[in-house]
């Protein structure tokens, strides 16, 4: 399986009492694709997988897998604090065509390294597709630590989704996996990092900023790609302020807003979250297209 460019770690479209919206799927999917982006990661971060029954994160997983069409690479994240839960939705992704899962170690808990290493294995066994461990430390309270990795390497995680926001981080990732495993696959979870990451080794970056904006960021993979280095420092560093602006507000109501804004109906957040209010959408509009991304209608929406 081949993991390179840029992937979405998509939001999830639900309707104004928080049920499943899927004509929002269609048309989202449909966006993401004609702007270059190459893969879904599904229920996650953004995707809000953690609010979501486990029937939900299955509806969602299966959309957005119809919807790819088999375009893009699809990995479901899994992750939960039940191990039985994990190897339920994996098996499913599974059954219903993803190209893999991914999963961050089990969380509220702490857990020690051998538990995170067991709950791997459970979950390598339970599929026959790759598995992807997801760090995530600011949300689960469990980093996965360099050696770890290593470990993890060993017993089958083919890669890495990285959202610990610390370039050094990957870069320990690197020297401990590289020796004992040189196809071992290093995603980068943040668009803020893409530059020094992808110089480094990583074959992708999972942008959030991608599901409003996944124009800059397949631009400054394409920069990277080519060598072009001066330009691409100038499209990281704007990418970095649309990520501040972005964070100024809830973030993720943000996206549904803004897309909107776009031509994208994506419906609505799922509860707790509310829609984000006019005052706040006024201000993003300014201050993105102060940056020079103005919110425009994408084609064909």
């Amino acid at each position: 399986m081949r993991v390179e460019g840029i992937y979405c770690p998509v939001i999830t479209p639900f309707t104004k009492d928080g049920k499943m919206y899927y004509d929002g799927v269609k048309v989202f999917t449909e966006f993401l694709i004609e702007h270059g982006i190459k893969g879904f990661f599904i229920n996650g971060t953004y995707g809000l997988g953690p609010l979501m029954t486990i029937e939900e994160r299955k509806k969602s997983a299966e959309a957005f897998i119809d919807n790819a069409k088999n375009s893009v690479v699809t990995i479901v994240h899994v992750g939960s604090p039940s191990l039985d839960i994990t190897i339920e939705l994996a098996k499913h992704a599974e059954d219903i065509g993803a190209n893999a899962v991914a999963s961050v170690p089990p969380f509220y808990y702490k857990y020690g390294e051998s538990n995170i290493k067991l709950f791997f294995e459970k979950l390598i066994s339970s599929v026959d597709i790759p598995v992807f461990a997801y760090n995530n430390p600011g949300r689960t309270g469990n980093p996965i630590a360099p050696e770890l990795l290593k470990e993890l390497a060993k017993i089958g995680v083919v890669g890495i989704k990285d959202s610990s926001f610390s370039i050094v981080t990957f870069w320990e990732y690197i020297n401990a996996v590289k020796p004992v495993n040189k196809d071992f696959i290093f995603i980068i979870g943040t668009e803020a990092l893409m530059l020094p990451a992808i110089i480094s080794g990583a074959s992708a970056c999972i942008s959030g900023l991608a599901n409003v904006f996944p124009e800059p960021n397949v631009e400054l993979y394409g920069l990277i790609r080519k060598g072009n280095y001066d330009e691409a420092i100038k499209k990281q560093l704007m990418i970095v302020k649309a990520r501040r602006i972005m964070h100024t507000v809830e973030t993720y109501p943000a996206c549904y807003a803004l897309l909107k804004l776009r031509g994208i109906d994506v419906g609505y957040p799922k509860p707790p979250f509310k829609p984000l209010q006019e005052k706040h959408i006024e201000m993003l509009v300014a201050k993105f297209k102060e940056i020079g991304l103005p919110l425009e209608k994408a084609k064909n929406s």
